[in-house]
């Protein structure tokens, strides 16, 4: 499902394409649409498919293209009036006002030998042609075209004068982008099949949605794409699959902790294009750990960014100043960047593309998402595990180290790597534990995987002091340290 689709029906016509007027969109469809054919906007009231018009609108007229919108429902004032409040340029765009006039309920009184619809459709067809006929427009946008319903008789001959009157359209040289008002006891299954592409839009609780269902002659990116209304219109965030980019980078350079003894534990560092998960309880220095290889990678001039969705960043830059580690002056030479993310505020579609545009622009060489519990909150029941593995590909293939913090509950007790089933996803596990010795609390660090290399097989003591972060020797003489209750051997010569 999460594929790109293609159509071999027409498929060598990628030339020529006509944007809609929303970036994001655009890139669903293979960089928009293929002129002259009709296109469905198909959604619920409120999901913003007469915005998307002005999207459509707005772009032709931006680019000197004659724009005609045609509406039956909102009057042309009114949409003029709502187009300007959200930044929408319609001045060169002509509108063919077919709207119910405010006498139109007295003229109904005088039909009492003919129906409303046969009164009514021969000027409303007229209007139409002379004004088709007169401006020759490139783009073309109905709202609503399931109107004409009410100026048929039956469904076959609504069926028939659509149907003619889109090929009219099409036939004067137009790209046509139509909405319709779908509803059970009347189903817009007839405009679906007639129409060359459709755009479903959808609006489920605080989630909106953009999905291409059928798209003629192109390939297009399936599935679900995160869709938002707000004072800059329509935007769309396409969801990143995993099959769009391919491995840029060749993977097995060592990004070093700057820490002896922790780079022995791990064989020299983390791995540049590599995914990995620092995992523990709460509080044992989890995000700590993982800026520490942001803080060796400064040193080298490169960038990072840590995308924190639980804690504040300022409270993250006090703490560190307080263990020795210089976030502030990072930030000022521009080697770290700390994004604050309100979960409940972006979806995971939005997060990755926030997080692609970033890495386009401005390059990384760590990304750490601080943390997974936080991330999860946006995902809002949909597949988390799936979001991950898509956004960590595609920073895999841009040659990125991914630090992924996972919070476990349990601070001591059976050991969990972590509890959501990603695993999978890391190339390097690296587990934080508290450690209960002779009634105090302290720390240990130890590997669990390690694809690229060999990792001791040990633990270490990991302290957090003022002058940063200190990992003892291997920890050779404890055992039953993943308990969390560790007893000492007894050649240990310390009981």
């Amino acid at each position: 499902m999460s594929e790109l689709e293609n159509t071999d029906e027409g498929a060598n016509i990628l030339d020529g394409r006509l944007s809609t007027g929303v970036p994001g969109l655009d890139e669903i469809l293979c960089d928009g649409l293929i002129p002259r054919r009709a296109y469905l906007l198909h959604g619920n009231p409120g999901s913003g498919k007469t915005m998307l018009g002005m999207h459509f609108m707005a772009a032709g007229a931006a680019r000197g293209e004659q724009a005609l919108f045609i509406t039956m429902g909102e009057t042309e004032q009114q949409i003029r009036a709502n187009a300007a409040s959200a930044g929408f340029d319609l001045t060169d765009v002509k509108f063919l006002d077919l709207a119910p006039s405010p006498d139109f309920f007295a003229q109904v009184q005088s039909y009492d030998i003919f129906s409303p619809a046969e009164v009514e459709r021969e000027p409303t067809t007229e209007r139409i042609t002379s004004e088709v006929d007169k401006l020759k427009p490139i783009r073309v946008f109905i709202d609503a075209m399931t109107h004409f319903r009410y100026l048929s008789s039956d469904d076959l001959q609504f069926r028939r004068q659509t149907y003619s009157f889109l090929r009219f359209l099409i036939d004067g040289g137009a790209t046509v982008l139509f909405t319709s008002e779908d509803s059970p006891s009347q189903p817009d299954d007839d405009l679906q099949y007639m129409s060359d592409g459709i755009i479903r839009l959808e609006h489920r609780q605080d989630i909106r949605t953009l999905s291409i269902i059928k798209f003629r002659g192109s390939g297009f990116i399936s599935g679900e794409h995160s869709m938002r209304l707000s004072e800059k219109g329509v935007e769309v965030f396409p969801r990143i699959l995993p099959s769009d980019e391919e491995r840029q980078y060749p993977m097995g350079e060592n990004i070093p902790s700057g820490i002896p003894e922790l780079d022995e534990l791990i064989h020299g560092g983390l791995e540049r294009g590599t995914v990995t998960i620092i995992s523990g309880p709460t509080g044992v220095g989890k995000t700590t750990l993982g800026m520490q290889f942001m803080k060796e990678a400064a040193g080298r001039d490169e960038r990072s960014v840590i995308y924190t969705f639980e804690e504040w960043s300022e409270t993250l830059m006090r703490r560190s100043q307080n263990i020795n580690m210089p976030i502030e002056t990072m930030i000022q030479r521009g080697t770290l960047s700390i994004v604050q993310v309100e979960p409940l505020r972006y979806t995971p579609d939005e997060f990755a593309r926030m997080v692609r545009k970033d890495i386009e622009e401005n390059g990384a060489a760590i990304i750490m998402i601080d943390s997974i519990s936080g991330y999860r909150l946006s995902v809002r029941g949909e597949d988390l595990v799936r979001h991950l593995h898509a956004l960590s590909k595609y920073l895999q293939s841009r040659g990125v180290a991914i630090i992924l913090i996972n919070e476990i509950e349990d601070i001591i007790g059976g050991f969990r790597a972590t509890e959501i089933g990603i695993s999978y996803i890391a190339d390097t596990i690296i587990f934080l534990r508290y450690l209960e010795l002779r009634g105090e609390l302290r720390r240990a660090v130890g590997v669990l995987k390690k694809r690229l290399s060999d990792f001791q097989k040990t633990l270490r003591e990991f302290e957090i002091t003022r002058y940063g972060l200190k990992v003892g020797k291997p920890l050779t003489d404890l055992h039953g340290i993943l308990t969390g209750i560790p007893e000492w051997s007894d050649n240990s010569g310390d009981k």
